[in-house]
This record gives C-alpha cells, sequence and structure tokens, in this order.
C-alpha cells in the first residue's frame, strides 16, 4: 500500500508541472536512433539524438561489438577492482589515451558516473570548487557529492571568475581549489573560453577540470574542445561521453598517470559498479580509430551543421550564439515551446522542448541536434516544416 503522504506529494506535483507545460513525456524509438527514427508507427526526422557522428548505426561498430559478444559474453561480470577488467576494458583506454593526447585514461559507465566518481575522489569539504553557472547537473551533483565548498561564477564570464578565485585563495580556508566547466555548453551549443580558464588557473594554482561530453568527436577535429585550443598538457581532469558522439555508452576521464591510478583506487563508481560490457568496450574502441583515421564523419557534421543553422536562421528563427552543431531555436515560454514542438512532430520532425529545470525559466526552447548521418534532402525538408509550424504559431 503506498504511503499517503508519498501519494499526496506525487499528485500535487505532477499536477503541478503539466499545468506549467513543464511535465516531461517519454517517446519510445521503435527500432535505431538513426536519421530517421520511428515513434508511434510514424517516421519522422530526428533533430533530438546526441548521435553526432551517425555511429550509434555504424555497421563496423555493429560488427566488433557482436564478435566481442561471442568471444567475452555479454557482461563483464564483476567490478573493475576484482576481475572485471577485461584486455578489451584496457585496449579502451590506451585508445581513448592516444585520442585525448594523455598520459593514461579511466572508463566508467557513464558520463554521469564520471563526474561523480572524479570530483568527489579528488576533492573534499576542506576544498573549494569555481563551477560555471551553467554547468551540466552531472558536474553540479559530482560538486555537492564532494561537500566542497561550491563557487558559481557568471557563465564563461572570465572577470567573476578571477575575481572569485582570487576570493578564495586570498581567505585561505581551501587547501585545494578547481575550476570546473563544460567544454561546449548542451543547451546554447557555447564554447568555454578555455585558454582564459588555464591563464587563470595557473595564476592562482587551480585545479583544472574540463567536461567534454559534447566536445569530443566535434571539435578539434574530434579530438575535443581541449585539443581544439592545444591545451591537453594544462588541463587537469579531461572527461568525455562514449555516448554522444562515440555512439555508445560510457565515459571516461583522461589525465596524467598518477591521477588515473588515484581514480582507480579511490572514484566510487569504478569501485563498485559493474564494468561496462565487452561489446560496448570494442564498439567504443573501434568508433574512436575511426576518428583517429579519418576526419571525414566530422567534416559531415559541421557541413550538416552549418547548413541547418543558415536555414532557420534565415526565417527568422532565434538560433542563440551557438559555436557548434547543437542548434536552439528559442522560443520562450514554455507551453509555447511544448506546442511548438509537438506541432513539429505532426509535422514529420521531432525536435524535443528544452524547458526548465534544464534551462532558465522563461527560455523554452527546441534543441537541434543535426548529425552526419544527414541528408541535405532530409535537412530541407525539416527546414520547411520549421517555417510551416512557425508561421502557423505566428513565431517568424
Amino acid at each position: 500500500m503506498t504511503s499517503k503522504s508519498l501519494q499526496s506529494f506525487l499528485d500535487e506535483n505532477i499536477a503541478d508541472l503539466k499545468e506549467r507545460g513543464l511535465y516531461n513525456e517519454i517517446d519510445p524509438v521503435q527500432g535505431p536512433n538513426g536519421p530517421i527514427i520511428t515513434i508511434n508507427g510514424k517516421k519522422l526526422i530526428n533533430l533530438s539524438s546526441n548521435n553526432y557522428l551517425g555511429l550509434a548505426t555504424d555497421e563496423r561498430l555493429k560488427k566488433v561489438a557482436k564478435e566481442a559478444v561471442d568471444s567475452h559474453g555479454v557482461g563483464a561480470g564483476a567490478v573493475r577492482t576484482i576481475n572485471g577488467t577485461l584486455d578489451l576494458h584496457l585496449a579502451l583506454e590506451k585508445k581513448l589515451a592516444e585520442f585525448k593526447g594523455t598520459e593514461a585514461v579511466i572508463s566508467f559507465q557513464s558520463g554521469f558516473n564520471c563526474n561523480m566518481a572524479a570530483i568527489s575522489a579528488v576533492m573534499d569539504k576542506n576544498d573549494a570548487i569555481l563551477s560555471d553557472q551553467l554547468n551540466h547537473a552531472s558536474i553540479i551533483d559530482g560538486c555537492r557529492l564532494s561537500k566542497a565548498k561550491i563557487i558559481p561564477f557568471n557563465h564563461s564570464d572570465m572577470d567573476d571568475l578571477r575575481k572569485k578565485a582570487k576570493e578564495a585563495v586570498d581567505s585561505g580556508d581551501y587547501n585545494k581549489i578547481m575550476v570546473i566547466t563544460d567544454g561546449v555548453f548542451s543547451m546554447d551549443g557555447d564554447v568555454a573560453k578555455l585558454p582564459e580558464i588555464v591563464e587563470i588557473a595557473e595564476e592562482f594554482d587551480l585545479i583544472t577540470y574540463v567536461d567534454d561530453a559534447h566536445g569530443s568527436g566535434v571539435l578539434g577535429k574530434g579530438a575535443g574542445t581541449v585539443k581544439h585550443f592545444g591545451l591537453q598538457d594544462k588541463i587537469d581532469f579531461q572527461m568525455g561521453t562514449l555516448s554522444k558522439a562515440i555512439g555508445v555508452v560510457g565515459g571516461y576521464v583522461a589525465g596524467k598517470g598518477d591521477l588515473i591510478d588515484w581514480l582507480k583506487v579511490r572514484s566510487r563508481p569504478f569501485l563498485f559498479s559493474t564494468a561496462v560490457t565487452p561489446a560496448d568496450a570494442a564498439a567504443a574502441t573501434k568508433a574512436v580509430e575511426l576518428l583517429m583515421e579519418s576526419t571525414e564523419l566530422n567534416e559531415k557534421l559541421w557541413e550538416n551543421a552549418d547548413y541547418l543553422k543558415e536555414g532557420l536562421k534565415n526565417l527568422g528563427f532565434d538560433i542563440g550564439d551557438s559555436e557548434t552543431p547543437i542548434t536552439p531555436c528559442v522560443i520562450g515560454d514554455e507551453k509555447d515551446t511544448q506546442k511548438f514542438s509537438k506541432k513539429l512532430n505532426e509535422a514529420g520532425v521531432y525536435a524535443k522542448s528544452i524547458v526548465f529545470p534544464t534551462v532558465p525559466r522563461g527560455t523554452g526552447r527546441v534543441r537541434n541536434m543535426p548529425s552526419a548521418a544527414h541528408t541535405k534532402e532530409m535537412l530541407d525538408d525539416a527546414i520547411a516544416i520549421y517555417e510551416k509550424v512557425g508561421k502557423e504559431m505566428g513565431l517568424i
């Protein structure tokens, strides 16, 4: 029997979310998550996936994943520190270190796990973390878990970061101070000012941490935001996922050998959660190899992104100041945003609405994620649908 207090809490709060246009409904995809998806039996142009390079459905990845199941089974069978570390995990970490230009890499079950694991393994209640105000939820939760003092700084405001770094250092209250930022901010598509962040970090001896979930495979000819700026030797923690541009699942932290050794003995998800499957490890390794061998998919991604951005901007949509393929169409009002997304869906485009608490109130948007797998014809059809729905709703 459900607790009365729990049921009252659920009824009241779910009704409130629905009333304010903040209730998110999940749409199951029938079949693969490619450039065209099927939902409720209807084919839609997919502009909501993080599958930037189309690798989630790549035949080469599927082949090695199947081979790994045959050779190693469907599961790792244990946590990494007992006997769940397979040769496939070591091969993945070696390839990722080569890809990111670092001494070593530790892999995790997800990007979210990386931030929960790595931050709290190094920072504690005697430390402080300078965190960009628009950092991802996993960074925020990782910082909270560490029990360090969290000092937010205004988004990409280097004067504010410098001021707060100086205050934290001058206070003498903290043993260590970290500055942490997304490499690419997932809701607006802008890029962190890493050269300036590194300059401030060197001035005040800050530990540097970059969450490059949306930068790996996208910037730096695929190698990520840190490589884009040539700062591999200046960033202490490079975090990335294997579930976006890489097309599989999992996450990793790249850095100095000593740091990775420490994370292997002190990061809790590594110690207490079963390792990623053999198929996932093999497929992710293959994806990284493909990115190291050729920039073709990366170039196609950017070509498609520029094409979609130009089309939507020319129609009069507010696409913000994105510097990456992430292309928001900012609508503002949460209910209007939900309605716009629904009408796009009905017309043949799947572009999910993003509202509070994922983005600030009053900045609801439909976020578009073009991929290397989209054809120009698909993008032309999507732009035409945006024009039709936008005019129907009086948005353009």
